[in-house]
């Protein structure tokens, strides 16, 4: 099938696992798209124009509008191309949740778990970064190798957990196609594969996850091309953001054209702040100016993420 040609650019770097959902989200839209390989530490001085602070990775961006956070990023892809389809109706609701799983309480203990074991052979700084980012003190070495081996007990049972959902053969978790909670739990399946020191024996019991994983990376990425920072930048600057669908705000929230602040709520200290573009129980748009890209449009999803009316 001929990749289907798009504006679409995603700030990445190549061994971020969150990347590589986006990236096989994009693969299995069937999509043409250009990547920007960005710093996995801060700062990201040409990341930050196009989020107004927002940090972390990846970032969807087309033209002058931008959306943070792989959930959203989802949504956005399936808005755009229906079919083939992350939301099958029989899987609705419990896609959802098995994806919330992942991301949320099965990530955390893999990422600890693997990066304490390549300890040694992570990206110099990138430990302090982490740390910062949620708000931690910085951790010596030997404290984040003492971590990788608290969290293996934690990870051991939510693998066997994956396995079980597949020992019944069937080739994705929820059925015969791959949905949302495939490439959810992918993702962090994937990031066994480490750095230096490869962690996949963790999987090695269950020959059916194992197939199941072999199964995911054969959608691959779909058509990828490397690109440029400034020509991301080139592009927002000049763009204008979209015109928003109608907003359906909730009770309390800020209406459009109202000022708000956005940040994530796991301990995030840096606040994005804009006027509201675009609200709905899923979704708020903020829009913020900046000197090297002019005016752009901040998408962040609702779940995970705290918001605070400045009007």
């Amino acid at each position: 099938m001929t990749p289907r040609r798009t504006s679409l650019i995603l700030h990445q770097y190549d061994f971020s696992n969150f990347a590589e959902k986006a990236r096989l989200m994009m693969g299995f839209k069937g999509l043409a798209w250009r990547a920007v390989e960005i710093p996995p530490i801060a700062p990201k001085p040409k990341l930050t124009p196009l989020t107004g602070g927002y940090r972390r990775t990846p970032v969807l961006q087309d033209g002058a509008d931008v959306w943070c956070d792989t959930k959203l990023i989802a949504r956005e892809l399936e808005r755009r191309v229906p079919q083939p389809t992350f939301y099958p109706p029989s899987t609705s609701g419990m896609a959802d949740a098995i994806a919330w799983w992942a991301e949320q309480q099965f990530m955390r203990p893999t990422a600890l778990y693997v990066s304490g074991i390549n300890a040694d052979h992570m990206p110099e700084g990138l430990h302090a970064d982490r740390a910062k980012l949620h708000g931690l003190p910085m951790p010596s070495i030997e404290a984040v190798r003492k971590a990788a081996f608290r969290n293996l007990q934690l990870v051991r049972p939510q693998v066997k957990w994956i396995a079980d959902m597949l020992s019944d053969g069937r080739p994705y978790l929820l059925g015969d196609a791959p949905c949302i909670a495939d490439f959810a739990t992918y993702h962090v399946v994937w990031f066994f594969r480490g750095r230096h020191i490869d962690c996949r024996e963790v999987l090695a019991p269950y020959p059916r996850l194992l197939a199941w994983r072999e199964r995911m990376a054969a959608i691959g990425h779909g058509n990828r091309i490397d690109i440029d920072a400034d020509v991301a930048l080139a592009e927002a600057r000049a763009a204008t953001p979209a015109s928003p669908r109608p907003s359906e705000p909730q009770e309390g929230d800020p209406l459009p054209r109202q000022r708000a602040r956005v940040r994530a709520s796991d301990n995030a200290r840096d606040w994005i702040e804009g006027e509201v573009h675009f609200i709905d129980a899923d979704e708020i748009a903020l829009l913020h100016e900046n000197d090297e890209v002019g005016q752009v449009a901040v998408h962040f999803p609702r779940l995970g993420y705290d918001w605070r009316s400045m009007s």
